[in-house]
């Protein structure tokens, strides 16, 4: 009878068998093998067979899991060059004040972290001995994302250097003076080291990906040849739990970036305790970076380990390492020997035998030391085969010690991340023990002393040798002298002046127009970065395909569907447009690396990012964050944008707070244009301002948030009025008036000013002809281009107050003179345009589309929210009722007259 629960055939594999016989063979060889043997042997010559198939490139499903030991063997392990014994002196000096620093500063209460770079140092020192090229190198040099609690040794490295001063590290955390240093890696505020924030946790592996990406994208282009550049990112195992972390892992497989290496400092433990308890966390990241294809080198044990190694005849050993969880490791480095003989070795017979040949001393340093990530040898190994690998990135696992020669009181303690100093009796002890030069007189007054050996001695020599050889200091941030980008053609952005005619374009689409013309540019055109989350069709795009081709390394490797159509799916091994896919954080990644390119590669590129406006700020506003903190430039457009526009898509889809968010960024310029003018100028504006010639004191690392429209409607001939393109950039200017719109209205008439911003403009205008013809109220219609700049103009008059200096903020001078009260409204929440309320003089009131969206018409969604033409017109009577200058039954009769 057929055992029902046997695997048949035809469930492993729906080919059929050639060779049955030689297949029972080989499974009988198995079970001669787990019966003799037992099933760990057969086991073991199972993932061996299946690594030799690997090797050999035979197609066979990948192991996900290796044994816990060290993907190197210590044979194959090649020689360090260069002198150990120095570089143990200088890692030696790192530990040592990268702990001063953040303890000296302990006293005022400002925080740092102390542990996390000293699991990490001998990851970050091997690095800049032999791996890390400088910006002087070929190309750009290297990119290193350093993790951001390890910030206090980097620090402490450049001190070593002489990049940095004894009086600049006492002022770590510090920045108010002017002379301090940042407390993680943050390019706006140390714009000449750090080249890229990173505590943000997982936008750093994230933005590592794309950047590397982003490096293949110049080449490919004929931009700049980054092919000696390689993109480091120094994670922590804690960290991988984002889901930014492990979001494009499969990208950087699928594009074979092996121009990249994750260096992910396992020492088990995040900000509360083990990363994994009851489990293991080296062997989940394992699995997850093989199966998306990346190459994975573990680097968990130390030289101590191979004598065990060696004893253990029978895999007892190898078995227990991968059954003991995290959180029991961390404990055996805190316990000590006879309880790491019992707990550990006890569990199995032939351990306890093995361990009968161990001293204590012996078994202390393998359990309490002696971790891969900790020795220079394991380290450089698995560099160099990461540097080497092709055809794919490189994860390297190193296991460390979290606080390793901090002392017992830290050393894996599940508090220490919170631990913000040791007691002179620690330094002492820690002195001793990493060997340095410091005299108990040094401790003065109970202050711990920075240690250095001198600017001319044989470890800062040294230090510099090496970073010469590799091409200059490192991190660095080095902003190439670039001539300013030249203006594009005047006739590109003067186009739009005349207006549409009959014909309805919504702003979306002028935009999209504007940058068809640009990208032709003979001078600036091949530097734009078009940038869509898989949405262009949505967004009138389709027409750029076949003209830019949609980048993709491989090339197009297939006939598309629809090639004998006019706009059909062009992929390039050259394209230009970098379509995502439905993945607004890879988009975000993708702009900060070409925005700042500038900088990190020393070519200018123009990118623009459209997208949904509702998945974009709500979404990624954390990366927008990371966009200023790192000095990046370019468009964002939120397209499909406010609360009553996207008939029938629902709450989910329907903006009424991108701009309040994006209010909160201070390099983001935020700009609601309601006309396809408007979008020109604005666009003309922001190229001149971060990729040409900036006005004297114009900050020219911001970036430029346009929220655009999909509703059709005609575009009007920009005003001839003195000052216009100063109102647009500024945020306001008198679009018309009820006497320039043709309005009749009786002489003396109660007058209104009536701001609008976007699309809202349309019922602002409809609503000045419903109040001068039903009602007898001359209302001026404004653009309000941008609330946000409005606001921020305002706040820096009143700073200037302050300071004695006499500012009239442009909100004020616009409105000067204006007569009556002045009625805002907008698309979004009444918080978008109530951000000037307190600067501007006259009454004021706004309207604005609070709450959730819903799905409806555009119609229904503006009657329901009370911002169409209707509503302004009550709430315009409302405001003249309250000054006595229309009949208060004048509000009742419009509400019945409307149906409000």
């Amino acid at each position: 009878m057929t055992d029902p629960n046997a695997i048949q055939p035809s469930e492993l594999d729906q080919l059929p068998d050639r060779d049955p016989e030689e297949t029972a063979e080989w499974q009988a060889s198995l079970d001669a093998v787990t019966k003799a043997a037992g099933p760990h042997r057969a086991a073991y010559l199972m993932r061996r067979t299946l690594e030799r198939a690997e090797g050999a490139g035979i197609a066979l499903p990948k192991l996900l899991e290796t044994d816990y030991v060290n993907s190197i063997p210590t044979a194959a392990e090649p020689a360090v060059p260069g002198d150990e014994a120095m570089e143990q002196r200088i890692t030696a000096w790192n530990r040592w004040n990268a702990a001063a620093m953040v303890t000296r500063g302990s006293k005022y209460g400002v925080g740092g972290h102390i542990a996390t770079f000293a699991s990490a140092a001998w990851l970050y020192e091997t690095g800049f001995n032999h791996f890390f090229k400088g910006k002087e190198a070929d190309g750009s040099g290297d990119q290193l994302y350093i993790q951001g609690h390890a910030s206090p040794g980097i620090y402490a490295r450049a001190f070593l250097d002489g990049r940095l001063n004894e009086e600049q590290l006492d002022y770590f955390r510090r920045e108010a003076g002017g002379n301090g240093l940042p407390s993680y890696p943050h390019p706006r505020r140390l714009p000449w080291l750090w080249e890229f924030p990173t505590v943000s946790m997982g936008l750093g592996p994230l933005s590592a990906i794309y950047q590397a990406r982003f490096n293949r994208y110049l080449t490919n282009r004929g931009i700049k040849d980054t092919s000696a550049s390689h993109v480091w990112a120094f994670l922590g195992d804690g960290e991988m739990d984002e889901p930014e972390s492990t979001a494009a892992l499969a990208l950087a497989a699928r594009e074979e970036l092996d121009n990249l290496t994750f260096v992910i400092n396992c020492n088990l433990q995040r900000l509360d305790g083990p990363v994994r308890a009851n489990f293991k966390i080296v062997q989940e990241l394992e699995a997850q970076f093989r199966g998306a294809g990346w190459n994975v080198i573990k680097t968990l044990w130390g030289t101590a380990w191979d004598e065990l190694f060696q004893l253990d005849t029978t895999g007892a050993l190898v078995r227990r390492l991968r059954q003991v969880p995290d959180a029991q490791i961390q404990t055996y480095q805190t316990r000590d020997a006879a309880y790491i003989r019992q707990d550990f070795f006890g569990a199995d017979p032939a351990l306890a035998e093995l361990a009968k040949l161990l001293s204590d001393d012996k078994i202390l340093e393998c359990f309490h030391l002696s971790r891969g990530g900790h020795e220079a040898r394991k380290v450089y190994a698995a560099y160099k085969a990461a540097v080497e690998h092709k055809g794919a990135p490189t994860v390297i696992l190193a296991q460390t010690v979290k606080g390793h020669t901090l002392g017992e009181g830290f050393a894996s303690k599940n508090a220490n991340h919170q631990m913000k100093k040791l007691s002179v009796d620690e330094f002492k002890n820690m002195r001793d023990l990493l060997e340095l030069p410091i005299k108990d007189s040094d401790f003065v007054d109970g202050v711990v002393p920075y240690g250095h050996p001198g600017a001319d001695s044989p470890e800062v020599r040294y230090l510099q040798e090496r970073r010469a050889a590799l091409g200059g200091p490192a991190p660095a941030r080095r902003v190439h002298p670039v001539a300013p980008l030249p203006a594009p053609a005047e006739k590109a952005f003067a186009s739009f002046d005349k207006g549409s005619g009959s014909q309805n374009v919504a702003t979306t689409m002028a935009f999209v127009r504007l940058v068809k013309d640009l990208v032709r540019d003979k001078e600036t055109g091949k530097r734009w970065v078009p940038i869509v989350p898989d949405e262009a069709r949505t967004f009138g795009m389709e027409s750029l395909f076949p003209s830019l081709g949609i980048y993709s390394p491989k090339g197009q490797t297939y006939e598309p569907v629809d090639r004998d159509q006019l706009m059909y799916y062009k992929e390039a091994q050259n394209g230009q447009i970098l379509n995502e896919g439905i993945t607004e954080a890879g988009s975000m990644a993708d702009f900060i690396a070409a925005s700042t390119s500038y900088a990190t590669h020393g070519e200018t590129m123009i990118p623009f990012y459209i997208f949904y406006s509702m998945f974009g700020w709500q979404r990624t506003a954390d990366q927008m964050w990371q966009l200023g903190d790192q000095l990046g430039r370019g468009f964002l457009v939120g397209a499909t944008a406010g609360r009553t526009t996207l008939t029938g898509e629902g709450l989910q889809h329907a903006d009424g707070h991108s701009p309040v968010i994006a209010a909160t960024n201070p390099a983001a310029l935020t700009y609601d244009p309601a006309f396809a003018y408007e979008v020109a100028a604005i666009v003309k504006d922001g190229l001149r301002r971060m990729y040409g010639e900036a006005a004297p004191g114009e900050d020219q690392n911001v970036f430029y948030y346009l929220t655009v429209y999909n509703e059709p409607l005609p575009q009007p001939a920009k005003p001839s009025v003195d000052g216009i393109d100063e109102g647009i950039v500024k945020g306001l200017y008198r679009f018309n008036t009820a006497e320039s719109a043709g309005v009749t209205v009786p002489a003396n008439a109660p007058r209104i000013q009536v701001l609008g911003s976007g699309t809202a403009i349309h019922w602002a205008l409809k609503a000045q002809q419903l109040l001068a013809d039903e009602w007898g109220v001359a209302a001026d219609v404004w653009s309000a281009t941008s609330w946000s700049e409005l606001r921020r103009d305002a706040l820096e008059a009143d700073e200037a107050l302050l300071r004695g200096e006499e500012r009239i903020p442009f909100v004020r001078q616009a409105l000067q003179g204006a007569e009556g009260p002045v009625l805002a409204v907008s698309d979004y929440m009444r918080q978008v345009p109530d951000q000037i309320a307190q600067w501007v003089e006259q009454d004021w009131s706004s309207l604005g589309a609070d709450g959730f969206g819903l799905s409806d018409t555009r119609e229904a969604a503006r009657r329901h929210f009370g911002v169409d033409a209707e509503s302004i017109v009550v709430a315009a009577l409302a405001q003249l009722a309250r000054r006595g200058e229309v009949k208060a039954t004048a509000v009742k009769e419009a509400r019945a007259k409307y149906g409000l």
